[in-house]
Formats: structure tokens, sequence, C-alpha cells
């Protein structure tokens, strides 16, 4: 089911009832989210991804726009009324009822046509249970479970309605690390076999850029970028998605463009050709410094972090606006600082970005 949002905002009455005025959550949301894809929208605490859930659910309303569910407009249909499968953060299952009687609960309360038959229920529940891997805990009840086990029976009793969307609001929050990435696969892997069009909110950006078809990026309600994971972190619109996106974050550095040539502090470190004179922002991904000793770029070194797969190097520069900068070289490379006070690096042009420190959006850099 292909899902459009037009032009959607939510505005909140502010609760500083002294001060007065709104609160705009959501501002001017426009996005299609293709049939039988996995979105992840992706964004820091208060950016609004959220509260866009809830209005593709109808838990929340439209100030403002409209929300499609392929060619039908849902923006004023109720949520029961959407086919929509919700998977919130704390799982809100039912402690006094079994994993069988939470996934059919949904079923017991389907009227008209699509009310089904005793049997047709069970068999529907125990699909999908042997789906998500709870088949053999349908007697158990949640108590008896495991956080990671809570949270596939809560995937189970929204898919039990076959729903046309699959919304999960930061549904692996409350996971351990090693619990999370197994769940995030299993998410995955469930969206594939069943090819429901699914949009997944959560803060984390490891999550979203592992299991998702595309992310959506967000601040202050208001959308930064659009695309595929690899190329968001590959091509940043902004200074905010290039820090936002990676892990080791960006190492970020003022800079200026000076006669088309990039300058760190006093390195000419890149050349800038089509970018006028001016102050600027210069990101740098951690895998993005080639170690030379006569290389442009010289940093005090602090200490080297050997990482098993890859070496961080962990060193200073006055113009850097990290507290450290983080250098990942792969650890074939044959690496001997001992003794050394600084380090020299290149920089990787494909691995630089280039913002206005006014408005902190990229600079291209023409081709030659």
């Amino acid at each position: 089911m292909k899902v459009e949002l037009k032009n959607v905002t939510k505005i909140f009455p502010s609760r500083n009832k002294k001060v007065g005025g709104e609160v705009v959550a959501v501002n001017d949301f426009t996005f299609e989210i293709p049939d039988g894809k996995l979105i992840g929208l992706l964004g820091p605490s208060g950016c609004g991804k959220s509260t866009t859930l809830y209005m593709i659910c109808g838990l929340q309303k439209c100030t403002s726009g409209q929300i499609f569910f392929g060619d039908n407009d849902v923006t004023e249909l109720s949520p029961e009324n959407r086919g929509v499968g919700l998977v919130f953060q704390n799982y809100a299952l039912y402690p006094h009822m079994t994993v069988k009687q939470n996934i059919l609960f949904p079923l017991q309360n389907l009227k008209g046509e699509d009310k089904l038959t005793k049997a047709e229920m069970i068999e529907r529940a125990y699909t999908v249970a042997k789906l998500v891997q709870i088949d053999d805990l349908m007697e158990r009840k949640p108590s008896e479970l495991s956080g990671g086990q809570q949270q596939r029976v809560a995937i189970a009793r929204a898919l039990v309605k076959m729903p046309r969307v699959l919304l999960l609001d930061e549904p692996l929050s409350n996971l351990d690390a090693r619990l999370r990435l197994q769940t995030r696969e299993e998410i995955r892997r469930i969206q594939r076999e069943t090819g429901i069009t699914t949009v997944f909110v959560t803060h984390d950006q490891e999550e979203a850029m592992s299991i998702s078809d595309m992310i959506v990026v967000m601040k202050l309600g208001v959308i930064q970028q659009i695309g595929k994971p690899q190329d968001v972190y590959d091509n940043p619109a902004n200074l905010f998605v290039a820090k936002f996106l990676g892990t080791p974050p960006i190492n970020v550095f003022s800079g200026r463009v000076q006669d088309e040539k990039l300058y760190i502090g006093d390195a000419e470190v890149l050349p800038a050709k089509g970018i006028s004179d001016r102050e600027v922002y210069v990101g740098v991904r951690p895998e993005g410094f080639a170690l030379n000793e006569n290389g442009a770029l010289c940093c005090k070194l602090n200490n080297v972090e050997v990482m098993g797969r890859d070496v961080s190097i962990v060193s200073t520069n006055e113009a850097s606006l990290n507290p450290v900068i983080r250098s990942i070289i792969y650890s074939d490379t044959r690496l001997d600082l001992s003794g050394h006070t600084e380090v020299r690096y290149d920089l990787k042009p494909i691995k630089t970005f280039i913002f206005d420190k006014e408005t902190e959006e990229r600079l291209y850099v023409e081709e030659n």
C-alpha cells in the first residue's frame, strides 16, 4: 500500500499559558512512501517523527494537509478504519492474557464482513506467531517473556489484522544492545516476507540505516533530507544531516575557501573549484583521513586505539569543533606512531564536505 503525505502540518497550542503561542511539531511534511518498502523516520527527540507516525495512523489529527493510502484520502478517517498495525515503544501487552489471547484480541473486535470464525482466528494467530518465531510461547503470560519476546508478541498482534500499513514507534529502545541488533534483523525479515509497507520511527541512526529502504531525516518538524541510507551518508545535504549520521561522528573544522582552495587553519587541504571566497565548515568522515608524513593537515597526536578490524587515531587540531578528531585507519595498514607527537593527513575528497558557515547548507565543488 502506497502512503502519501501532502503538506501535512501539526500545530499544538503552547502549554505555557503566560507566553501563549503555538508549537509547530510537523511543518509542511510532503513525502510518498512506496508500496512494500520500509521507511525510517529519523531524528533527535522532539523533531516530530512520532507525531508524523500518529497522524498516519489517525491517533493525531492533521492541522492541515492530506494523507492518502493508495488513492484513498484517509485524512479524516478514524484509526480503526485505516487498516494500520501500530507497535508502541512500551509493547502495551495485556498482562493478564496469554500470548495467544494478546494476539487474538484485535481479531475478536472485528465486525460485519470482516468477522472471523474462532477456527479462522486461531489459524491466523498461529500463522503470525510462527512468522515472528513465538509459536512455542503461546500459553505464556507477558511476565514470563524476555523483552525481545514481548516485542515479537506486539508485532504479531499488529500483523494479525493483516494491516495495509505497519507502524513501529521506537520499538527497540527498551532492549539491550545485543537484543536490539537481533530484533531489528527480525523486523527486516518479517517486513520482507510480508511485503507490508512499514514506517519505522527511531532516533538511532544505526538502526535506521541498517534496515530501511529509505530514510527521512527530520529536525524541528522539517524534512532535512530523504534518500537511501548510504546515499544520505555519502552526500549529506547540510551540516545537521552530516553530524547526525555516522559512528564515530563526522569531524567538523572551521575553515575558509580562498581563491578556490580549501583551507583548515593555514593548511591548504583540497581544491574548491566553483566555490566563492567565504568562511566555511569542513566535515571529514573518520574514514576520510589518509596518513601521509608530508600531508597538508597536521594534528597533535593523543593516542592510538586498536579496535581489531581497524585502528582509531585520536588527535586534536585548533580548528576542530570536536573535542578530539577520530580518524579510522584499516588495521592491515602498517602503523607505527611510537615517539610521534603529531600526525599528518591528506583528506579524501569523496569523504570531505564543505558547508556554508551562515546557512550550514552543503557547498559543492565543481568537477574538473
